[in-house]
């Protein structure tokens, strides 16, 4: 999964609109990451063909994003697989300094 990818999926936690994940990406990385809106909603649509997210329609008709049940699966498999990632480099990075 792509640190872009894996960050909108994180952003739903809660439902949220587009320009919401945005936002709370930029929050959660300390502004280290600004997504464009083609990005965004590029991956929010294949997201959506792949099963990952639903979307609705708000009282405004504006579209709202959620995970489903298989992006919740999937989301847990990346955090393990980051934390595995993690462990190693800290297991070895003393032999690159």
């Amino acid at each position: 999964m792509t640190e872009t990818a894996f960050y909108i999926l994180l952003s739903l936690s809660a439902p949220r609109h587009g320009y919401g994940i945005i936002k709370h990406v930029e929050v959660i990385t300390k502004s280290r990451i600004h997504l464009g809106s083609g990005t965004v909603y590029g991956t929010l649509n294949k997201m959506q063909r792949d099963g990952i997210i639903t979307v609705f329609a708000d009282e405004k008709r504006k579209k709202i994003y959620e995970i489903t049940d298989m992006g919740k699966q999937l989301i847990k498999a990346e955090t393990a697989r980051l934390k595995e990632l993690h462990e190693n480099a800290l297991k070895y990075e003393e032999e690159f300094l």
